[in-house]
């Protein structure tokens, strides 16, 4: 009897391949257990359909007779399996090992190091600082009242950077001595999770300092929603770039509390509100009674991107930044950034779970977080900005002040 194809994983990311010459699939690992990259031409991308724990080789190979016209494909059978096992792809023992592995690793690190360094940003902490004072030219508006929170893109900063510099300009050197609890989204995470680290962040710039203190009350109180030392942590960059500005803007070893929320994609499919899950309630709780107690030396800083449109994101239409589609894209965000500005939670969640978010806010959960936790704020929206991530598909962000008066 032929054995039976291990599956493939499902948390890859999958995208177009942008190499020229290079037609096909692209296929990565987002949690860098590999650190492999595939690009498969477009008659093998049909056949990844076999990989589903089902499907045998015998079938694969009979697959590879059809797409390529040849009788014998033994080696080519063996060849597209063990270059998807080799990378990590596919749930077998390789990838066991790679797993267990990096979660070790992770665990055993004194620090959280540097995800995106050399790619989202420079590896020399001199050349970092002049990348990024460009990024911050220019002045920003006046935030008025007492500043409570910021909401900053989590997009590549060379791609977000105004949007950027209009959220961080409403920080400064001046608020050293604060506690920065960042909200980053939690791109692959577990649903209804927040991730947690006690690890201090590495950066070109410095060390940050987390609050391993804020970080224990909330795990102890919120028990069945926390993931403690969630490895995701390890290559998320809602956070990462989050910690950069904070450094750049703040202080190199600026306090923070690193918190990644995973997506409430009950609510979302099933219906009701995230917290009809218990351990969200708790959490919200938690959350929400550590801002009221300590208010006076907390700012809060949302890690979150808008809408994801275009090929790349699923979308049978090209996506061009402020044209065609992406008006109406940016009417609908509009609506949403609204009800945020409004400290409307619920009707914010309405227009998310609309057509089951088909706009893919990228963001959503950690502003519902922080309105649940942080009620009846005033807010301002200082930028909205659409950005072509490819020459198909967009990625909608901005800066908002949240303040009382």
């Amino acid at each position: 009897m032929a054995a039976t194809l291990p599956r493939l994983r499902f948390d890859l990311d999958f995208m177009p391949s942008p190499v020229e010459d290079r037609p096909g699939l692209l296929i990565r690992d987002p949690f860098q257990y590999s650190q492999a990259i595939l690009i498969l031409p477009p008659p093998i991308v049909q056949l990844l359909d076999l990989f589903n724990g089902v499907a045998t080789e015998l079938d694969l190979r009979e697959a590879l007779v059809r797409v390529t016209g040849q009788l014998d494909v033994s080696d080519l059978s063996s060849q597209l399996m063990s270059s998807l096992s080799e990378a990590g792809f596919l749930h077998d023992d390789v990838f066991a090992a790679l797993r267990e592995k990096a979660h070790q690793e992770f665990a055993e690190a004194e620090v959280r190091m540097p995800a995106h360094i050399g790619s989202a940003y420079p590896e020399d902490a001199a050349e970092m600082k002049a990348v990024f004072s460009q990024y911050m030219q220019g002045e920003g508006t006046v935030t008025p009242g007492k500043l409570v929170a910021i909401a900053a893109p989590h997009v590549s900063p060379e791609g977000g950077y105004h949007s950027y510099r209009e959220a961080y300009s409403a920080l400064g050197p001046e608020l050293r001595d604060k506690t920065f609890i960042i909200l980053g989204t939690s791109h692959y995470g577990a649903a209804e999770k927040f991730g947690l680290t006690r690890k201090d962040f590495l950066t070109p710039l410095g060390r940050t300092r987390t609050d391993a203190g804020l970080v224990n009350e909330l795990a102890a109180a919120a028990p069945s929603a926390v993931v403690e030392e969630d490895y995701v942590h390890a290559t998320e960059h809602s956070i990462e770039f989050q910690a950069a500005f904070l450094q750049h803007t703040v202080a190199p070893d600026v306090r923070i509390v690193p918190l990644l929320c995973g997506s409430f994609s009950k609510s979302l499919y099933e219906g009701g509100r995230p917290e009809d899950d218990e351990g969200v309630k708790r959490f919200f709780g938690a959350l929400g009674e550590i801002a009221a107690r300590e208010a006076d030396r907390l700012v809060f800083v949302l890690g979150v991107d808008m809408a994801h449109m275009g090929r790349r994101y699923g979308d049978p239409f090209e996506a061009h930044a402020g044209k065609g589609e992406m008006t109406g894209i940016e009417a609908r965000d509009r609506a949403r950034i609204d009800r945020i500005a409004a400290a409307d939670a619920q009707g914010f969640w309405d227009l998310v779970r609309e057509r089951e978010d088909d706009l893919k806010w990228c963001g959503s959960s950690p502003f519902y977080t922080f309105l649940k936790a942080v009620p009846g704020l005033d807010a301002q929206l200082r930028r909205y900005d659409q950005w072509n991530i490819d020459s198909e598909s967009v990625v909608s962000f901005g800066a908002m002040t949240f303040h009382r008066t």
